[in-house]
């Protein structure tokens, strides 16, 4: 293990009775797991109750509420616990998943023998709680990227298809964070795949075990996994979030541009593509001199696409 690698581990919890102790005794079992930082998000079943007794068994488990304990989703309770943490490492867990053994062990190498690397990624698999149906089955099999990509190729191949990448998986130096920024609490869905983007355009991200889980990802009835419906709805505003920040933190135009392609190609298999196109430019456009003044604002302009079909 590298001296001194440690690492937080986040978990936001809402109402997650039937999983949260699974989860938080999962990360306990990680040799390098200095604190679990619990943020319970205004739950009111028995997650409460179970985190206390957790806690009691072990003092490495960390309880924080938001102010009032109030509901405050999964972007901000995510931020509380990254704002509590004590490690100079950070990894993510929702309380319906779980962690495998040795979840830290290559990471541990990666950080000392990569001097640069700013986060490691790593392989996550999929448990079924409920019936899988066969297009469930044919898109679980492992959540990765491809072998061999560089880390200055992350963003890119993860934006292209080359693969996903999730929170789970990720485990970030601490000051990594400070330079790509918290997550998005505007985003209700896609908040996690967001951050993951800012990460990737700020930051290096070096593979870890990308051929074999060392996560877990539980499916169930009530989790959103297999609503196309609600990620279709959040999907574009989840790029626009991208772009607009792009923008401000001085991310190349080069890369804006596939942002952009990518994000009028997701609109052009909508049914509304005009005025999702038009709503989109104006969002972003007119939120950032540096694009406004650019040769993209002509280049995605709605009505000049539309002219020249």
């Amino acid at each position: 293990m590298k001296l001194g690698f440690k690492v937080s581990v986040i978990i936001p919890v809402y109402n997650c009775e039937r999983f949260i102790e699974k989860a938080v005794k999962s990360a306990l079992k990680q040799p390098e797991v200095a604190e679990v930082v619990v943020v319970n998000d205004g739950s009111t079943d028995n997650s409460l109750k179970l985190l206390k007794n957790l806690q009691i068994e072990d003092e490495r488990v960390k309880i924080h509420h938001h102010k009032n304990k109030k509901n405050k989703g999964r972007a901000t309770s995510r931020n509380l616990g990254i704002k509590k943490a004590s490690s100079n490492y950070i990894a993510f867990l929702d309380a319906d998943d779980f962690y495998l053994e040795n979840r830290f062990k290559t990471d541990a190498k990666v950080f000392l023998t990569q001097n640069e690397a700013d986060g490691v990624y790593n392989a996550v698999g999929f448990h079924y709680y409920r019936n899988v149906s066969e297009n469930d089955a044919n898109r679980t099999n492992l959540c990765t990227l491809s072998p061999g990509i560089c880390p200055n190729e992350v963003f890119e191949a993860f934006m292209l298809g080359k693969g996903h990448l999730h929170l789970n998986g990720l485990t970030l130096k601490k000051e990594a964070i400070r330079l790509s920024g918290l997550f998005n609490s505007k985003l209700t869905v896609g908040e996690d795949t967001d951050f993951i983007y800012k990460v990737a355009l700020k930051c290096k991200l070096f593979a870890g075990g990308v051929t074999q889980a060392v996560a877990v990802r539980g499916v169930h009835e009530n989790n959103v996994f297999s609503n196309r419906k609600v990620y279709s709805k959040y999907h574009g505003k989840t790029y626009e979030s991208l772009i607009v920040w792009s923008a401000k933190n001085n991310v190349s135009l080069t890369r804006i541009d596939k942002q952009l392609s990518y994000l009028w190609f997701f609109y052009s298999g909508e049914k509304n593509k005009f005025l999702n196109q038009l709503l989109s430019w104006v969002k972003i456009f007119m939120s950032s001199f540096r694009l406004f003044f650019s040769n993209l604002n002509l280049k995605y302009f709605p009505i000049v696409n539309l002219i020249k079909k």
